[in-house]
């Protein structure tokens, strides 16, 4: 075995860097995801539950949005008869709910989760309205938006900062 004098060059040893257009490969063990399943997995009995009733009624009205128009839908969610105010505890775990149902839920839209959050309100006899309103000084391209408000708390849906009020549409 033959040794060379030569000295190796300083950058033949540095390891390659990746132009910052190029993506860092995931580690094979890891799935997009895991985390949200290992967050669902230390929920408690009843948040499971409920979680999983949020699921599948952001499925629902998703799958509904997809098949029908939106007044159609907004008629079947608003079907229930509801006339009293959310505590502010059963709008927050309502908010929770419907967020984090909405994450495996693709293209659950604001107007999804607006819809989805007062059909689960409306099953517990709290009153809600969807809001819709577009985005000032958009220019080119119009930029709609949708929160759920029950009792002038907004539930779902952000700050209504910037953006034009449209229309409410609320409980029966």
């Amino acid at each position: 075995m033959r040794h060379s004098s030569r000295q190796v060059p300083q950058n033949a040893m540095a390891p390659r860097r990746r132009p910052a257009t190029e993506k860092s490969a995931r580690p094979a063990n890891r799935r997009p995801g895991g985390r949200r399943v290992a967050r669902v997995l230390t929920l408690s009995g009843s948040e499971a539950l409920f979680l999983c009733r949020c699921l599948m009624v952001v499925a629902a009205v998703r799958l509904g949005l997809t098949l029908f128009s939106y007044n159609r839908v907004r008629g079947m969610v608003t079907r229930l008869n509801a006339r009293q105010c959310a505590s502010m505890g059963e709008l927050r775990l309502v908010a929770w709910g419907v967020a984090a149902a909405a994450r495996f839920v693709p293209r659950a839209t604001c107007l999804t989760q607006a819809l989805s959050g007062q059909y689960i309100l409306a099953r517990q006899g709290n009153a809600s309205n969807i809001r819709i309103g577009i985005e000032h000084g958009t220019g080119e391209q119009l930029k709609a938006h949708a929160w759920l408000i029950s009792d002038n708390h907004v539930v779902l849906g952000g700050s209504v900062d910037g953006f034009a009020h449209l229309v409410d549409h609320g409980s029966r």
